[in-house]
């Protein structure tokens, strides 16, 4: 067996022993890429410094790595093979000294890091790797060759026991080829370099770098060093090494795929000598070697990209200046969360309950704290009890811990300022803390020694890529080239005699058609270009049947000259050779053509001093695919520069051209470009957009008809490239550009820098921009130079206070073009005028792609410095989104976000989450992979295994979950049960893991029998996860698959920063927070909210038809509230909740709004889930718009607030609470479009334009006033109210749900909260209605005596006529209609709830429930029954009043009204608000009340005003602005106004209901005067 067979079979055996372990390939790969860049940086420089101080190791030994025991996997089975003996075992890990990446053989690309082991015999299940999972995976394991399977991957710190670890000095990983016969010498390839011998397959090894100490690295200043790597770093010529040494290293490979490049597959030999080492499978001679396409012209690439090596090196400074020691930025453990000091407010003066639980004591301790107590404190009364000696008693070395969850509370933070308590505070819980050493907690996530950067720390030099890896072109095609080439040169005409010369003509053409296909093949290995170098020789070839057009030669007997016949192959030789190098460049090629000679750094000429317009040439697009060519003419490409989205002169376009046909499809223009700008008028984020046009062709038909037909232009593909690099060189030379594909309707989207090469399709564009001996730089003047500065008092007044106008604008939103205009005009004394620094939240309107300039970027960023965790955390989507707008992959804003992940664990797990949620996003993800890798770089292998495990969870639970979804919904619970078996697996192998919804979740297995799932659409799971921490509840989450959270995400953050805003302002929503998170697209995790239950489920307990009545609410908030004090609680909470609600959904558009959407706690509180549907994007019902209605504010919701069925003052302040609560948001618009905005470029379908902001402005209305504010929003509370199709719409889907009710849920008792049993309560002996009695409320309830055997008390019941009728109804869908007594009729002639129909109706229920009691037993017996004759709380009570009394306060018998009244140039305004507290009209029913007003004196009565008028209510609600103009100010303290309160009677008998008289002298002229005055009749004194 060879040895490539040999290496072949192991690492295929290796690969399927890992399949079930843990970490992603690629992700982890991609994290050791950073370091292992730097590390090649670093063997550069010491290289030129020749020492190696920490020496060679001796012969023969071998290095091994320590491994982690943290984590153990399941052992192999006694009778697998085992390893050699001292083998040690196996490490898969990520840091920079980790040896599973320094592996032979196999395919080196992304994925080929793992190490080759004997697979475990009865391992846990084939699973694939899970950091970084996907579609882009699975792309690439088809397109790596062979070897490449799912597989599992490193870097979880576990420790497979039984297997070898791979020591340091493995033979580095080259780029993989097939092995080559020496080629023969070509004496006709043209010298192109050194005349040395030089084999390629031998070069200098890595494995014992010389070791540089760390006090050799000077790491003071991150930014200082680089300056040094941006600005001072020499720049090289790719492939060129700077001491001369032209043997090459393998490093890190970029991500940038080649299309159709074919595997190809080392096989290592030992290592011959110390200093060299061959890797190829057969010798190669050492002898000189001139042939034109042997593999001697190509060498392994030692700097692949610039920039990503710019990149690493700052990213290990970043590191360095973050040791593992600084225990203030790596706890190891997550920190509760505190709120912003605008917040504190809220909990301060407030005591706070707290019970501390610990080993040091028997029994819990319980503690009444002020909300302003600290911490440490909380601790030293703690431990006064635990402790007899607190001298020796250190506080800082102990820990309060939340008792459920895993994270802990500062020391130095007040109670008031943890979001844990605030939230405990606001639902009444209980504030349970578990006091521990600091010294006893697990920091099993904190950076190590192992895990901290080293400079010197030793590395593969084969570090992955980000998605994969180009490799050199086949062999065979250079062989196959190589032998068409010799024998076409050979082929001469002498070789034929004088008779037989016309055999030469006819056997010319097949050695051409050799020819020309071996330089097809090899063009198609190289990305299927052909460049104009290539066309040109072979057009100076005759004509074969492979390549009849375009120009060929004419004259064949040019060719029987061999010197003619070598000018061909040199001149074909050298556009290969320029071809493979233009390849090399484009791709970052692990292998680059050998240089022949040294270059010395370039001269740098400033961008400033270059008056020459900018110009390229356009030559042709490759790679058209042959459908274009029969759908599409006319192609033209249309050329823009740009910065940040704004073009800075016309487009430019080229000439239309159709596909010909060369070697390959082509569209050919060479064509010249020019634009109208100078280099020096150029900014540095310049960009250029090129986009493929073409006319479409008209369907088939007759000339007339395709002459009427208008022809369509379509867009094909686009991309874009910055003009100025990372290091600000302006781009030069020949480049390829891979074509995007063009999105129709897609505006707000942000447009990669990065040309398309992860689509192996896509069309290739090549453009020759200008080159010179010289690189232009860009370089950013100094302020002095182009912009001085003169004093703002110099202005004159006028202007002043224009300028100030604009510069007080909280966003740049607000500008208008004359704004923008000013600002430039007089920016010179903008600069003089001291500017405040913008808050944080202000300084993200610089972070959009409008604002590219990355000194502006850096002073956005650098204002957010100083933003608390917590708040950051808040922002964090939109911050990842503004990474996609930065130029260069190095910037301020990835440097804040990796440091800040550095010192805090919470931040690092989101931002991971959020970061793999972007990699599916195709033109940024090589961006985000870059930057997911930096960060698992920066945050240690403890936190990096911990997020392992939590990709496999996600992984396990979606494939769960698409199994139960595509399961038959009789079987869903079973395959449920059987797909969470694997989830049993997991945590066996697994102690614990944390869940993505929240890093202080920490769980330890999964309650299987607690499980299940929702009959929706998308069939989320209901899952029930065991808590580590014993003294906290079961986690339970819902798991989604197959629904993008992305929306409910960014929905959930909206309202949560509202209601930060309101808090801030002093007024609590009591809204209910809960977290949503994506997992990747279209699967996710969302928190459940205990005690809580849908409006529908509510309703329907009324009946399907308990969408239209006004009492379920109501109802269920009082059985479980059944106090006075609870309900009123209850109430309250409902009355702000749903204000809060009403005014979040109206903002953000939330669409798509029925009773299974809506929930609400039985502590009142309301809260809207699912946001499918958001930004005004309507569910439609064919043609019909479901969501008729502003927002959902229904009849039964009212009826909750005013307590029953007629307005009352609650219902005022609830009013009061919507308009105050939508006017401070109104405050921040600013804020949301913002946060809106950045989010435009994050794929959510229904965000995706400037439209959809344009929602959320016109909501807001930013520009009106507050008064004409709370008009508007009192007009949409009584068009919610009023809305039928509300109703209408929950009513459609109570009938769509009933396909979904189970037979096995037993009807319950709306008006019961818990379930009871005869075997609970005693048998009931006897029932008998005693008599009726007449409550507040509507109708009469009877009086139910139940006497039970055992027992001598008799209990009194009080029931309704309509609850009797709810237990026969539930009754019938039990037990069929023959065993059950028959029910009084409900339908009554007259008036139904007057006395003698009481009466009547005592008597029939009297002989019902005899019946009941006296029916089959398993009637008279069944829950329901005993259930519905259990006392309640109510039955306690025997007087008449209800609990629910909205009556006015005594001594305002004739009412009160509430007005509003300002005065601001020389205008009067007038809001009449409410009016509480009118008496009913003498025939008992309400008025219909309006008010008008006169201001006196109005001798001529022309200062009349009135409101409308509102229905049937003695508490009416108008929010309605009466205006009075031209009042100067001398008059105003005269004038009086008389205000009169009117019932709108019919023909015009108004009936005067009460009035009152307002002196306008206690006006204070700019103030608003807000009070109630009181009614008075009529001739009554002044208010």
């Amino acid at each position: 067996m060879s040895a490539a067979q040999t290496q072949k079979e192991a690492s295929e055996a290796g690969w399927s022993c890992l399949e079930a372990l843990g970490l992603s390939q690629k992700e982890l790969v991609l994290a050791e890429a950073l370091q292992m860049e730097y590390d090649a940086l670093s063997r550069l420089k010491q290289d030129k410094s020749g020492t190696d101080p920490a020496g060679p190791p001796p012969p023969g030994q071998t290095r091994y790595k320590t491994p982690n025991p943290s984590v153990e996997r399941p052992r192999p089975t006694p009778g697998q093979p085992g390893p050699a003996a001292g083998e040690g075992g196996l490490l898969r890990g990520l840091s920079g000294s980790d040896p599973s990446l320094n592996q032979p053989g196999g395919s080196q690309s992304a994925l080929s890091v793992l190490a080759r082991a004997p697979p475990p015999q009865g391992g846990h299940g084939k699973e694939s790797l899970y950091i970084l999972d996907g579609p882009n995976l699975s792309k690439f394991r088809h397109s790596s060759g062979s070897g490449l399977r799912d597989s599992p991957g490193s870097g979880s710190g576990f420790l497979i026991k039984g297997f070898p670890a791979l020591p340091d000095d493995v033979p580095p990983a080259l780029p993989p080829r097939n092995p080559i016969l020496p080629p023969l010498e070509n004496p006709f390839l043209p010298p192109r370099g050194s005349m040395l011998a030089r084999d390629v397959n031998l070069f200098t090894p890595d494995v014992d770098p010389p070791k540089v100490p760390p006090a050799e690295l000077n790491y003071d200043n991150i930014n200082d060093s680089l300056t040094r790597l941006n600005d001072s770093r020499p720049v090289l010529p790719r492939g060129r090494r700077a001491n001369g040494d032209q043997s090459g290293k393998p490093v890190a490979r970029s991500k940038t795929l080649p299309p159709q490049v074919p595997p190809r597959t080392y096989v290592p030999v030992p290592k011959t000598s110390k200093n060299q080492r061959r890797v190829s499978a057969d010798p190669v001679s050492l002898g000189s070697r001139m042939n034109g396409f042997g593999y001697e012209l190509f060498q392994v690439s030692e700097e692949r990209d610039e920039e990503v090596a710019a990149f690493c090196h700052m990213l290990d400074v970043l590191r360095s200046a973050y040791p593992h020691s600084d225990q203030s930025m790596n706890a190891g453990f997550v920190w509760s969360p505190s709120v912003g000091h605008e917040e504190l407010h809220q909990a301060l003066g407030v005591s706070v309950k707290v019970t501390v639980i610990s080993e040091h004591f028997r029994e819990p301790l319980t503690f009444t704290c002020d909300g302003s107590s600290t911490v440490d404190l909380l601790i030293y009364q703690t431990l006064c009890y635990a402790q007899d000696d607190l001298d020796h008693v250190d506080v800082d070395g102990y820990l309060l811990k939340v008792c459920g969850h895993d994270e802990f509370l500062s020391n130095s933070q007040t109670l008031a300022s943890l979001e844990f308590v605030q939230q405990c505070l606001k639902f009444e819980w209980d504030v349970r803390l578990f006091l521990t050493k600091k010294s006893s907690i697990n920091t099993e996530l904190s950076r190590t020694v192992r895990t901290s950067p080293s400079p010197s720390s030793p590395s593969s030099p084969s570090s992955p890529s980000s998605s994969s890896s180009p490799s050199s072109p086949s062999s065979p095609s250079f062989l196959h080239l190589h032998h068409s080439s010799s024998t076409f040169m050979c082929f001469s005409n002498s070789r034929f005699p004088p008779s037989n010369q016309s055999l030469w003509f006819v056997e010319l053409p097949l050695h051409v058609e050799r020819l020309v296909q071996s330089v097809k093949a090899l063009c198609s290995s190289l990305a299927a270009v052909e460049t104009p170098d290539v066309t040109a020789a072979l057009s100076q070839l005759p004509a074969c049947p492979c390549r009849l057009q375009p120009k060929v030669l004419k004259d064949a007997s040019l060719l029987a000259v061999r010197e003619n016949r070598e000018k061909v192959v040199e001149k074909l030789t050298a556009s290969i050779l320029d071809l493979v190098e233009l390849y090399c460049r484009t791709f970052n090629a692990n292998f680059h053509p050998t240089p022949q000679s040294l270059s010395c750094t370039a001269p740098v000429q400033e961008a400033g001093l270059v008056t020459n317009v900018l110009s390229f040439n356009v030559h042709a697009a490759h790679r058209i695919p042959i459908t274009w060519a029969a759908s599409y003419e006319g192609f033209f490409l249309s050329c823009s520069l740009t910065h940040g989205g704004a073009e800075l002169c016309a487009p430019q376009h080229t000439s239309k051209q159709p596909v010909s046909k060369y070697l390959f499809h082509l569209v050919v223009w060479d064509q010249r470009v020019c634009f109208p700008v100078q280099i020096n008028q150029l900014p540095r984020e310049s960009q250029l957009t090129v986009t493929l046009y073409a006319s479409c062709l008209p369907p088939p038909g007759g000339a007339e008809e395709k002459g009427k037909q208008r022809r369509s232009i379509e867009a094909l593909g686009w991309v874009t490239m910055p003009l100025f690099n990372f290091r600000h060189v302006l781009t030069c030379g020949r480049r390829l550009l891979g074509l995007w594909p063009s999105t129709p309707g897609r505006s707000g989207n942000a447009r990669t820098s990065s040309p398309n090469f992860s689509q192996p399709d896509s069309v290739i564009l090549q453009v020759d921009f200008p080159t010179s001996f010289f690189e232009v730089r860009f370089s950013t003047p100094s302020p002095a130079e182009f912009c001085p500065q003169y004093n703002f008092c110099r202005l004159d007044t006028i202007s002043q206070i224009q300028l100030q106008d604009v510069l007080h604008k909280k966003a740049f939103f607000w500008l208008t073009v004359e704004d923008r205009h000013l600002l430039w005009e007089k920016k010179a004394f903008c600069q003089a005028e001291s500017w405040a620094c913008l808050g944080h939240l202000d300084a993200l309107g610089l972070l959009h792609a409008s604002f590219p300039d990355q000194e502006l970027r850096r002073t956005a960023v650098q204002w957010m410095d100083s933003i608390s965790d917590p708040e950051l955390l808040d922002i964090l989507p939109q911050l990842v989104q503004a990474l996609k707008y930065e130029c260069y992959l190095d910037s301020s804003l990835v440097r804040f976000l990796l440091r800040r992940a550095i010192g805090d664990v919470r931040i690092a797990h989101y931002l991971f989450w959020l970061l793999k949620d972007n990699l599916q996003d195709s033109q940024f993800s090589a961006r985000y992979q870059h930057l997911l890798a930096a960060l698992l770089c920066c945050v240690g292998r403890g936190l990096r295994d911990e997020l392992d495990r939590q990709c496999w969870l996600v992984s396990i639970l979606t494939k769960v979950a698409h199994k139960v979804r595509d399961g038959a919904p009789s079987s869903r619970q079973c395959v449920l049960r059987e797909g969470l078996e694997e989830m049993n697996q997991f945590f066996s192998v697994n102690s614990s893991c944390r869940l993505p919804l929240n890093p202080a979740l920490l769980v330890t297995g999964i309650n299987i029998q607690s499980c299940s799932f929702f009959n929706s659409n998308a069939v989320p799971l209901k899952l029930s996860f065991q808590n580590l921490d014993p003294l906290g509840d079961n986690i339970n989450v819902i798991f989604k698959s197959g629904d993008d959270l992305r929306q409910d995400m960014l929905t959930l953050q909206m309202i949560r920063i509202m209601n930060k805003i309101w808090i801030q302002e002093g007024l609590d929503m009591r809204m209910v927070i809960f977290r949503c998170f994506s997992t990747g697209r279209g699967r996710g995790m969302v928190e459940m909210i205990p005690h809580a239950d849908t409006l529908r489920k509510i309703q329907v307990e009324h009946g399907v038809t308990g969408s239209f009545k006004d009492r379920p609410l109501a109802d269920w908030l009082q059985k479980h509230n059944p106090t006075d004090e609870q309900y009123d609680k209850a109430v309250e909470n409902f009355i702000y909740s749903c204000a809060g609600c009403c005014v979040a959904t109206y903002v953000l558009g939330i669409c798509d709004r029925h009773n299974d959407n809506i929930m609400l706690k039985t502590s009142g509180h309301m809260f809207h889930i699912d946001f499918g549907k958001f930004l005004g994007h309507a569910q439609m019902f064919g043609n019909i718009k479901r969501d008729r209605a502003p927002f959902v504010f229904t009849s039964d919701m009212a009826y909750v607030i005013n307590g029953g069925d007629k307005p009352s003052s609650r219902f005022h302040d609830f009013v009061d609470l919507c308009c105050e609560a939508y006017n401070l948001i109104r405050k921040h618009t600013h804020l949301f479009l913002n946060l809106l905005g950045l989010m435009l470029s994050c794929g959510i379908p229904e965000l995706s334009d400037l439209e959809d902001l344009k929602y959320v402005y016109d909501a807001l209305r930013p520009h009106e006033s507050e008064a004409d504010a709370t008009m508007y929003f009192t007009r949409l509370i009584e068009s919610s109210l009023g809305s039928v199709a509300t109703k209408l719409n929950f009513f459609i889907h109570n009938l769509a749900q009933m396909k979904f009710a189970s037979s096995e849920d037993r009807p319950t008792l709306s008006f019961a909260p818990r379930i009871h049993t005869a075997k609970s309560d005693g048998l009931i002996r006897n029932l008998y209605i005693c008599r009726h009695i007449r409550p507040a409320s509507k109708g009469y309830a009877f009086v139910v005596k139940v006497e039970r055997e055992a027992q001598q008390e008799v209990q009194l019941v009080q029931r309704s006529f309509e609850e009797f009728h709810e237990l026969h109804s539930k009754l019938r869908l039990m037990f069929p209609s023959s065993k059950l007594p028959s029910f009084p009729s409900r339908f009554v002639i007259g008036r139904s709830r007057g006395e003698a129909m009481a009466d009547r109706r005592k008597d029939e229920l009297n002989g019902y429930v005899w019946h009941l009691i006296h029916a089959a037993s398993e009637v008279a017996q069944c829950d329901l029954v005993y259930t519905f004759f259990h006392p309640l709380p109510r039955d306690d009570t025997t007087g008449t009043s209800s609990k629910i009394s909205w009556s006015p306060a005594s001594g305002k018998e004739l009412g009160e009204v509430k007005l509003s009244i300002s005065y601001k140039n020389d205008k009067l305004f007038i809001m009449v608000m409410h009016i509480r507290g009118l008496q009913p009209l003498q025939d008992g029913t309400d008025p219909d009340p309006y008010v008008k007003l006169y201001l006196l004196p109005d001798p001529q009565k022309t200062s009349k005003r009135k409101t409308k008028a509102a229905r049937r209510t003695c508490n009416p609600t108008y929010n309605e602005m009466l205006v009075y103009e031209r009042i100067p100010r001398g008059d105003l303290e005269q004038r009086v106004i008389h205000l009169r309160v009117l019932g709108d009677g019919a023909f015009w008998e108004n009936t005067l209901l009460g009035e009152t008289f307002i002196p306008m002298r206690r006006l204070v002229p700019g103030q608003h005067w807000v009070d109630w005055h009181q009614l008075s009749p009529s001739g009554g004194a002044l208010s």
